[in-house]
């Protein structure tokens, strides 16, 4: 390796079967939060995404309290929490207020859930696991799970990407056109749930979705064409997850030896950061258009 490499990377970075892994899950979900992410982004479902991802970590809390795979949990509680938003506010102004009922509750249950976890079954790292994540730990088991569920969402996404496209930008004239607004706002925001969830496994429930709205908002100040921006989103969430898991690796390196920082942390800063230089780069671009603009005039 050459000197710069050691500098980078830490000792037995690339022989670590459990980085490989964290390398392999990051991007797929990096991948596919960044193409639901623009997506959330246009339709304003930040909001949503937030209570799906505490409803999911509700679920995870009484997987644990079972002893299934927590994946089951965030997965199932998800799309349950995503069809009952769905059906609680059909009408965009209800929006918010079914999503705030389904948020009250998913921090209630997890709440309870979490408690049990910690005082009944002995898993005392388990609301730390679910709330915060820890890509190292994804045991080996849910990396097809993983897969398929990215393939899936990312299949369907491609499928109904006209209408839903349309459906979000202008409802009324997607209505006069034919689509199903109603069922592409449900299969979008089931998609969501399993995305949601994907990163929640990676990221913890409290910190899952910065991953879906940090690249997409950055994203979408360097282009307003939607297949460049979805493109950007996925390239930015890949490269914030990848820096994240070298970093997180490096640090288990540096003083105080043996205790290193999460991943979920350097991957939101990350995405803050790159979510400042393309407002900045953005904002730049307008003042040399107005300026062009003067001395045209």
């Amino acid at each position: 390796m050459t000197r710069l490499g050691e500098l980078l990377f830490a000792p037995g970075f690339f022989q670590s079967a459990e980085v490989t892994r964290a390398l392999l899950l990051g991007s797929m979900v990096a991948a596919i939060s960044g193409l639901m992410g623009v997506f959330v982004v246009i339709r304003g479902q930040a909001f949503i995404a937030h209570a799906l991802a505490d409803f999911g970590g509700a679920g995870a809390a009484v997987a644990f309290l079972v002893r299934i795979n927590p994946v089951w949990g965030f997965l199932t509680f998800g799309v349950l929490a995503a069809t009952g938003v769905e059906f609680l506010g059909k009408r965009a102004g209800e929006r918010d207020l079914s999503t705030g009922i389904v948020l009250s509750v998913a921090l209630g249950v997890e709440s309870l859930f979490l408690y049990l976890d910690t005082h009944y079954t002995g898993h005392a790292g388990a609301p730390m696991l679910i709330l915060f994540g820890s890509i190292f730990l994804v045991a080996p088991f849910t990396v097809p799970i993983i897969m398929a569920l990215t393939v899936t969402t990312g299949v369907t996404l491609d499928l109904i990407y006209r209408p839903l496209l349309l459906s979000s930008i202008d409802p009324e004239l997607a209505r006069i056109r034919g689509v199903p607004v109603q069922a592409m706002s449900l299969i979008f925001v089931i998609l969501l749930s399993l995305v949601v969830e994907e990163g929640s496994l990676m990221m913890g429930a409290l910190l899952s979705i910065s991953l879906l709205i940090g690249p997409a908002a950055a994203a979408t100040h360097l282009t307003h064409r939607m297949g460049w921006a979805m493109l950007w989103s996925a390239l930015l969430g890949i490269t914030a997850m990848w820096m994240g898991i070298v970093l997180a690796y490096d640090s288990f390196y540096w003083p105080p030896a043996g205790r290193g920082w999460p991943v979920s942390f350097f991957i939101c800063v990350l995405v803050l950061l790159f979510y400042l230089l393309a407002r900045l780069s953005s904002q730049r671009s307008q003042v040399k258009v107005r300026v062009a603009r003067k001395c045209d005039a």
